[in-house]
């Protein structure tokens, strides 16, 4: 199980650093927002299920 909750943690940190570069540069380039407006939608809510399956998770391994 801890292996399990050590990568959904790698994978939170993982998806955490690519949509703090990666929706910066998708707003600032011209007509970005409109071209990337469903790869941003899905980074964040791959997010959130990640960070409610390390919440989750958190709880058996402690």
């Amino acid at each position: 199980m801890l292996l399990i909750f050590q990568l959904a943690l790698f994978a939170l940190i993982v998806v955490s650093f690519l949509l703090v570069i990666g929706v910066p540069v998708a707003l600032a380039t011209p007509e970005g927002w409109v071209e990337n407006k469903r790869t941003v939608f899905s980074g964040i809510g791959l997010w959130f299920l990640l960070v409610f399956t390390v919440g989750i998770l958190n709880s058996f391994v402690v």
